[in-house]
């Protein structure tokens, strides 16, 4: 088997038919371009059709190949500065190390996090941590698979307090066009999905979705027909 995914990337087929490419109430724009040096620019805008409130941002990314690094830098219309400096693949093969700051000008306000992740075959680890003198907080998780079968573990503790403060777990299969996934969130919330691209141009989805102790069941079915390369019909 090749690298299983992240754990946020866990039943994200099923996810991406209902959400990707367009957004209820929104406007959405994006530019991308790329300088003769290799540095890539991505501006994107949207609005919120509601409210009126509009929201800009601007990244640009340079990649120096021969050494694994890469440098990110963002800005959005909240002036909040951010810049990601990582390595991959130089300390040891499927290694990825990050650093990642966000500067707020206006008031001040300074934040980072260290990031690490590890793939290889069968496996797909990775963790963070805050950048907090008072106490940061982990986040770990992990994804093993084999013979199509994927297990995931994702937890986030906060040293200030001593706790756990996330605990979640995923069980899924992979065959071919069809995907099956299933988490459990804090022992309290539960989910399900099932993912089946049926031929070239027809995907379906079922999202499943239930609180422990509440009657509120959250259930949804998609389709999504590609009419042509950039044209695309979807129904709920």
């Amino acid at each position: 088997m090749a690298v299983p995914p992240s754990y946020s990337d866990l039943g994200k087929a099923a996810r991406d038919v209902f959400n990707k490419g367009y957004g209820f109430g929104m406007v959405k724009l994006e530019l991308k371009t790329k300088s003769s040096s290799g540095v890539e620019f991505t501006a994107t805008g949207s609005s919120n059709t509601d409210t009126g409130k509009a929201l800009g941002n601007l990244e640009t990314k340079y990649k120096i190949k021969d050494y694994g690094l890469t440098f990110i830098q963002k800005w959005n219309t909240d002036n909040t500065l951010g810049t990601e400096v990582s390595m991959e693949d130089q300390l040891a093969e499927g290694l990825k190390v990050a650093l990642d700051t966000i500067f707020v000008p206006n008031t001040g306000k300074k934040s980072g996090k260290l990031k690490t992740s590890y793939k290889r075959e069968y496996v797909n680890l990775g963790c963070n941590i805050d950048i907090d003198l008072s106490g940061p907080t982990i986040y770990g998780w992990a994804v093993l698979g084999y013979e199509g079968w994927l297990a995931g573990y994702q937890m986030a503790f906060d040293t200030a307090k001593s706790k756990l403060s996330q605990n979640n777990f995923a069980l899924g299969y992979k065959a071919g066009d069809f995907q099956l996934h299933t988490n459990v969130n804090d022992g309290t919330e539960f989910g399900g999905s099932i993912y089946q691209k049926v031929n070239n141009k027809v995907e379906t989805s079922v999202n499943l979705a239930w609180t422990a102790g509440s009657n509120n069941t959250r259930f949804g079915i998609a389709a999504k027909y590609q009419l042509d390369e950039k044209t695309s019909i979807c129904c709920y």
